[in-house]
């Protein structure tokens, strides 16, 4: 596995169109640059929403996982279970038996990786392999093991809104004001979190576009992100390819297939960077990115979130 590191196709030598940057050690997510960050998302399962199957198989997944590195991603989150709408669920052992391989390969070669689980026994041994941070999608249902296993580490930790698994047909999609109730909800967890003994600074939310919520509520909650942001942590927003962006750009009735909605992510991605968001979850790495400099461009700030003086915000 660890021959991979310099695999064809993720390495200097790989055309004019790769992104090219030399390896680095790891960082805490509070050392990561001071602007948009670019997360890529890798999925090591055979049946995500976007691209099941196509990195199920480890070394697959590492290629996969460098190529995102190299092509600009601050940070590639590993994940062994997928999320869509009815998914069956994974045991930790194989969720473990997916990943960690992964993680290790990664880490080695100098990215910056978190791991994608709701399992604390998962995201601890994924900490011991490597990665820098938890990103944990179980949002309410937030465990007590989770909770004390950041505070022991002291790693960095995503909260993801969410009221409970996704299903097609969702009784828990229902919101009077969806931006102040998904507010207050992950506030909520923040004061858990912080009860248990983890810092503020460890801490990134996300609101969980598409996570029991309709596509009116995303949206919602995309024009009001200052509910989030008034709670004084820093946003992950997680829009890639997701259905109210197909639901966006139907046509004939039928939503815009998965696979035809990166240039709406793109949009979403640039107009986010020019907020100021603390990063973006994407399967477009190399186009994401491009997006997050122009807004740098136009905010005035080079592509390390520094302004004209030198200085970061």
């Amino acid at each position: 596995m660890d021959s991979l590191a310099a695999a064809p196709g993720t390495g200097p030598n790989t055309g004019p169109m790769m992104r090219l940057r030399a390896p680095q050690t790891p960082k805490k997510l509070n050392e990561l640059p001071r602007r948009t960050l670019v997360m890529g998302i890798l999925n090591v399962t055979e049946d995500s929403f976007s691209d099941g199957g196509r990195h199920a198989d480890a070394d697959a997944a590492v290629r996969h996982g460098l190529a995102m590195h190299y092509g600009g991603a601050d940070i590639v989150d590993v994940g062994g279970e997928s999320t869509r709408p009815d998914a069956e669920p994974v045991d930790p052992e194989t969720e473990a038996e997916r990943i960690l391989p992964v993680i290790r390969a990664l880490a080695k070669a100098g990215a910056s990786v978190t791991v994608d689980t709701k399992n604390a026994s998962t995201a601890r041994a994924a900490l011991e392999a490597g990665a820098v941070a938890v990103n944990d999608v179980s949002g309410n249902l937030l465990t007590d093991e989770m909770a004390a296993l950041i505070a022991e580490t002291g790693a960095g930790y995503i909260l993801m809104h969410s009221r409970g698994p996704v299903k097609s047909q969702d009784p828990s999609a229902q919101y009077g004001s969806a931006p102040a109730e998904v507010a207050a909800e992950l506030a909520e967890c923040v004061r858990r979190l912080e009860a248990a003994g983890v810092a503020r600074e460890q801490i990134v939310l996300d609101p969980g576009l598409g996570f029991n919520k309709e596509a009116e509520d995303n949206w919602d909650i995309l024009r009001g992100l200052g509910e989030l942001e008034a709670i004084g942590l820093p946003l992950l927003i997680g829009a890639s390819r997701k259905r109210f962006l197909g639901r966006l750009l139907a046509s004939g009735g039928k939503d815009r297939p998965v696979g035809e909605r990166d240039a709406a992510t793109l949009a979403l991605t640039a107009l986010l960077a020019q907020r100021g968001v603390w990063g973006v979850r994407v399967h477009d790495v190399e186009g994401s990115a491009d997006a997050v400099a122009v807004a740098e461009a136009l905010s005035g700030r080079d592509r390390d979130g520094r302004g004209r003086d030198g200085q970061r915000p």
